[in-house]
């Protein structure tokens, strides 16, 4: 089942208009010099009998190697390879075999029935003539009833968002090595994950889906758990010029509670931007889902370039909230609330 797009059906505006015909002509250009489609795999989840497989579907060179091709992109490099809009994607899950189709954007994010044993999976994609590609994938226990949640800017990465000049340096031109992780945090994540045994542990993010590679290498290299990346498209909808962040963010965390109804979250972000109004909304429509929220509270150097905190706690039910500036403090108080 592939998921609908906002507003399809109906006629894009402008913006989006401009963007298709940019990629139309970039597509065809790109297949003139023998450019192949291909996709870039993100790590996916899933329940009992169905995967969430997320990836993007780009031209890629026919004679690169598949795990060079893009795994070493960094900064602007990212975000010049040519997307495949609408393109037919093979899905073999288990036994199971699907036909769906990317977006737009050449992002696919499509659910679809899978026969998949608990735990870490894969799934093969193959599009066109291209050679397979596996996506990781992990099966969540149907017993299973705790989950974390992170933010990944400002969370578990330092990148002073979203202050727009450094944003776009730290985006366009820094790659994984430049950017600092936040102090304890890659230790309470370890301690998170060894407390829970089989539990998901999801990043949610505003970030585009160009940066995907990067934010994994850097997750990977400072020792993170592994976990499915939750990130967005900047670029036009039929609507609007651009996506929204925090409906962005809104959707993922609904879209978890329907998906996994009995498991109660552990929320993870920063003061810096919108994660306690967000995760405060969540916790008040959907408290049954929420086991804690845990805040990082940014330092004064990043806070002025954030633009400043948001210190209220948002929520009207009684949901522990936990606020540290790192992850040592925050382990402490998730031991004395029995999270740890």
């Amino acid at each position: 089942m592939v998921p609908a797009e906002d507003g399809q059906g109906a006629i894009p505006h402008l913006p989006a208009r401009i963007e298709d015909v940019l990629h139309a002509f970039r597509e065809r250009r790109g297949r003139r010099r023998g450019l192949i489609a291909t996709v870039i795999p993100f790590t996916g989840y899933g329940g009992d009998g169905w995967v969430r497989v997320l990836g993007r579907v780009v031209l890629a060179k026919r004679d690169a190697p598949q795990a060079d091709r893009f795994t070493n992109l960094r900064g602007w490099r990212s975000f010049i390879s040519v997307p495949v809009r609408d393109a037919e994607v093979a899905v073999v899950a288990g036994t199971r075999r699907h036909v769906v189709r990317a977006d737009r954007g050449g992002v696919l994010d499509v659910r679809v029935e899978a026969d998949l044993e608990p735990g870490w999976q894969r799934v093969e994609v193959t599009v066109e003539d291209a050679a397979p590609v596996t996506i990781p994938v992990f099966v969540v226990a149907s017993g299973v009833r705790f989950g974390i949640v992170s933010d990944i800017d400002d969370t578990v990465m330092v990148t002073a968002l979203p202050r727009p000049l450094l944003a776009a340096w730290n985006t366009f031109v820094l790659d994984e090595h430049a950017r600092r992780p936040v102090t304890g945090m890659a230790v309470l994540y370890e301690r998170l994950v060894r407390a829970h045994p089989g539990a998901p542990f999801l990043y949610l993010s505003t970030g585009a889906w160009n940066v995907a590679p990067t934010l994994h290498r850097f997750l990977s290299r400072n020792l993170y758990p592994a976990g499915p990346l939750l990130l967005t498209d900047w670029g036009p909808t039929h609507d609007r010029w651009f996506r929204s962040g925090r409906e962005h963010k809104t959707d993922n965390l609904r879209r978890l509670a329907e998906e996994f109804p009995e498991v109660r979250w552990l929320l993870i972000g920063d003061d810096g931007q919108h994660d306690v109004q967000i995760y405060g909304e969540f916790a008040d429509t959907h408290p049954e889902n929420v086991a804690g929220i845990a805040i990082r509270q940014l330092t004064a150097g990043e806070a002025v370039l954030a633009g400043g905190r948001n210190p209220a706690d948002a929520s009207d039910h009684d949901v522990p909230w936990m606020r540290s500036p790192d992850g040592a403090g925050l382990d402490e108080q998730l031991e004395a609330i029995g999270l740890l």
